[in-house]
């Protein structure tokens, strides 16, 4: 029998979707998407078995992983706001840091 746990990405932020739209609107390319992907946990699951929503990960190293990477965004994005974006980085690493306390 498989792995019956629901997996996050080892990519945290999740970034895969929004790579793929974006492609799709700017040069009218559709992408398929990975049958595969390396998780949090370290695993190589079927993207299928993957998730980006706290509420659907079932897989504690997978949750873990996906706080501490969001929480590590977050900081680096209050690190850039400075350079400009000041409101709208704030705005963003919080955000981040909610989904992050989802996680948890």
């Amino acid at each position: 029998m498989g792995d019956p746990h629901v997996h996050v990405e080892w990519s945290t932020p999740n970034t895969s979707a929004d790579v793929r739209t974006v492609t799709a609107a700017v040069f009218g390319l559709v992408a398929d998407s990975p049958r595969t992907v390396r998780t949090g946990c370290g695993q190589h699951v079927p993207y299928a078995a993957t998730s980006s929503r706290p509420e659907r990960v079932t897989c504690l190293p997978c949750r873990e992983h996906a706080r501490d990477r969001h929480l590590r965004y977050a900081a680096r994005i209050e690190q850039s706001a400075p350079l400009g974006g000041g409101d709208r980085a704030q705005t963003a690493a919080r955000t981040l840091r909610d989904l992050a306390h989802r996680f948890t």
